[in-house]
């Protein structure tokens, strides 16, 4: 019976001093192991439980097949036979196993499947009898081989199937006692069944996996030692999902492995043309499936979310998210200049797999105002803005606003009356997250919508609701320590102004003192001379600090009162016309509310900046005018322009400049100027076209009316 194996069949042996030594030890460290397991549950681990000497047992007889192996090797018939005798005492374990809960006594299920598993066994005997066996005592033959394989898988699917009925039917407190002890023997019964499926296709033993076969035995018997332990019911395995997902990684390559051996054992027995025509098509069919699966973030995304949803409790590994988020605020992308808000954009994105984001704070008459983009297209949120209401609502409720549930009618309070219309069209946005501060909305951060579309669950409010919360106290923080600094800028500027009154106080003592010479020799021509030449140095010294704080000088404040817009443009324009062409292109009669003085001050800044921004001889254009509600200034330069950053975040804080010697504090000043008569200045701006300001006063006939609009609205909120 016995006959030689093909030579296009069999699978070289791992040969050498190198190979021999790690088989030996791994063979010896397994026995080693699962002799002292036994050890230690025959002492007297877990009493209580009446498997103990079937375990026992069972870890006995697999650390003398460790024995055998590591003296005699695998195919040896001392080694074979260690290896049914193993088999079989963990099959009797596995029936004592049952006995936990009684159901050992099922003489309908239990005992005949694991008769017929034990008997599939006990035939592996009959292999190991003399006609079956070779010279030096070693099994012979690919038919035998072959056979013995298969009763090995079919024993192996027996067992995996008594491990399933086992722990599917046991009660919950039983499956307590039971995982550690269901889990080791899983895995020895998973690995043998791959085992000799591998070595039944390659019709010889995979020598690499020889040694495996060992350790994995050593590892399931530590498992299963441990499931005696009286603490093992609180012993839970977690592992994390870096690891869950390289273990699936390389459950994926062992399937192509195992995929490949079985088409390359059934090419052996079809034609030439056939096997070149099977072995091409599966070269295409791979290429496709890695050319459609990795540049696809949608497929990733659907393996990712699929994984966490059937593997884990929880979507979300709370600690890694909670790391990664600290690390993204604190140091951001090295390199790439993003701020605190792009950060925290960034990071709320990266917990819902988010490809971009956008970060709204609070602006000018109750709307939310975009500050932040991240992988965010421009064009999709072009001049977007959030309304007072939309805000109001989610500041009142701290909900999280779902917008595929918006745009298929379920709101989760009054949300829907207030979403603007154009977060609704934009495809873009999936939720909006208001970042709370002790009940304050701090901003609003719109995510996109992920590669893989999902629906937002509980987990996903939960845990965007709590990191918003830590994104507000940082964004309040960095407001309350940006205007400390402004707090400090003012403080310095006051020092500054100390040391001009002294300088002024230098010459009003200078001028107090030469009146009083005066007096006493204004007939003498020598102090005539010295008189002229001191006043002239004072007159010279006053005029050079007037020309720095007249610009900057609020003046007394005095009362709101009706005026004629272009009249105060007017002045403004023939008083600096002398110093650079400007041209009254309109000028509309417009009777607002507010105060000539301060308005003329504001404008005469406004007007003086757009001079220094243009050329010498390139005018700037004034215009004023009416638009039924508001009588409006426009002042338009065709200077150098300014960056949109820095409209944002230079233009009207104090003491930032873009002027060599600049205070920084004029475009403030005139802004506050026009704020206080309840009137608003606004700017447009292009790198290398120009910029516009435009002065906006509630006209004479309009200011009832607005009023009453911001009596209501202050009334509502």
């Amino acid at each position: 019976m016995a006959q030689a194996v093909p030579e296009s069949r069999a699978v070289p042996p791992m040969t050498g001093p190198l190979a021999s030594f790690a088989g030996f030890g791994c063979a010896v460290a397994g026995a080693a192991l699962c002799l002292v397991a036994a050890a230690w549950v025959l002492r007297g681990a877990g009493t209580h439980r009446r498997d103990r000497a079937a375990g026992a047992a069972a870890l006995g007889a697999t650390g003398l097949w460790c024995v055998a192996v590591a003296a005699f090797g695998a195919a040896h018939v001392f080694a074979q036979g260690a290896e049914i005798l193993r088999n079989l005492a963990w099959i009797f374990a596995l029936f004592r196993l049952f006995a936990l809960d009684g159901r050992d006594e099922d003489i309908a299920l239990v005992r005949p499947a694991v008769a017929a598993i034990a008997l599939a066994e006990a035939l592996q005997l009959l292999l190991l009898s003399g006609p079956f066996m070779g010279a030096g005592g070693a099994a012979s033959g690919a038919g035998l081989l072959e056979t013995s394989a298969l009763l090995h898988i079919l024993v192996a699917v027996g067992a995996l199937v008594l491990i399933h009925n086992l722990y599917v039917g046991a009660a919950q407190q039983s499956r307590l006692l039971l995982g550690w002890n269901v889990a080791a023997m899983l895995a020895l019964w998973a690995f043998t069944l791959n085992y000799y499926t591998l070595a039944w296709l390659l019709a010889a033993r995979p020598p690499a996996l020889g040694m495996v076969h060992t350790i994995i035995a050593a590892l399931a018997a530590l498992g299963y030692a441990l499931g005696f332990n009286r603490a093992a019911a609180g012993l839970q395995f977690r592992p994390s999902r870096t690891a869950t997902f390289t273990f699936l990684s390389l459950l994926v390559i062992a399937g192509y492995v195992f995929a490949v051996a079985v088409i390359v054992r059934w090419l052996d027995t079809v034609s030439a043309e056939t096997a070149r025509f099977v072995v091409v098509g599966f070269m295409v069919a791979a290429a496709v499936l890695v050319l459609a699966w990795l540049p696809s973030r949608r497929m990733r995304g659907w393996a990712r979310v699929t994984a966490l949803k059937h593997l884990f409790k929880h979507r979300y590994d709370y600690r890694a998210e909670w790391l990664r988020f600290t690390h993204t605020i604190a140091n951001g992308a090295k390199g790439d200049g993003e701020g605190l808000p792009e950060r925290a954009v960034r990071s709320l994105a990266d917990l819902t797999d988010s490809p971009g984001g956008l970060l709204f704070m609070a602006g000018d008459h109750g709307t939310f105002e975009r500050s932040a983009r991240w992988n965010w297209p421009e064009g999709a949120s072009a001049s977007g803005t959030i309304p007072p209401g939309f805000a109001q609502v989610l500041e009142r409720e701290a909900i999280i606003a779902d917008f595929d549930g918006l745009r298929q009618g379920r709101p989760c309070r009054d949300e829907d009356a207030h979403v603007p219309a154009w977060l609704l069209d934009c495809r873009e946005a999936w939720a909006a997250v208001p970042l709370m501060h002790f009940d304050r909305l701090v901003g609003i951060v719109v995510l996109a919508r992920p590669s893989y579309p999902r629906t937002l669950d509980w987990e996903d409010f939960d845990i965007l609701g709590i990191v918003g919360r830590q994104l507000a106290s940082y964004l309040a923080e960095q407001a309350g320590q940006a205007a400390l600094l402004e707090a400090s800028r003012f403080d310095e500027f006051n020092r500054r102004m100390a040391f001009v009154m002294h300088d002024i106080k230098n010459l009003s003592s200078q001028l107090s003192l030469l009146t009083r010479n005066a007096e006493k020799h204004a007939d003498k021509p020598e102090f005539r001379r010295d008189m002229i030449i001191t006043v002239k140095n004072s007159a010279d010294k006053l005029n050079a600090l007037l020309a720095r704080l007249g610009r900057y000088g609020s003046g007394p404040v005095q009362a709101c009162g009706p005026f004629d817009l272009r009249d105060a443009v007017t002045r403004v324009a023939l008083r600096l016309s002398k110093f650079h062409p400007i041209s009254l292109i309109r000028s509309e009669q417009a009777d607002v509310i507010g105060r000539i003085e301060g308005l003329e001050q504001a404008l005469t800044h406004i007007v003086q900046n757009a001079i220094d921004a243009s050329e010498a001889d390139s005018p700037v254009l004034l215009e004023a005018y009416s638009d039924g509600i508001f009588g409006k200034i426009s002042v338009s330069d065709n200077g150098c322009g300014m960056t949109p950053s820095f409209q944002r975040d230079g233009l009207f804080k104090p003491f930032v400049s873009s002027k060599d010697g600049g205070f920084g504090i004029g475009a403030y000043e005139a802004r506050e100027t026009i704020r206080a008569m309840g009137g608003r200045l606004d700017v447009e701006s292009r790198e290398g076209l120009g910029t516009r300001f435009t002065i906006s006063l509630p006209l004479r006939s309009a200011k009832p009316m607005l009023e009453a609009a911001e009596r209501r609205q202050a009334k509502a909120a």
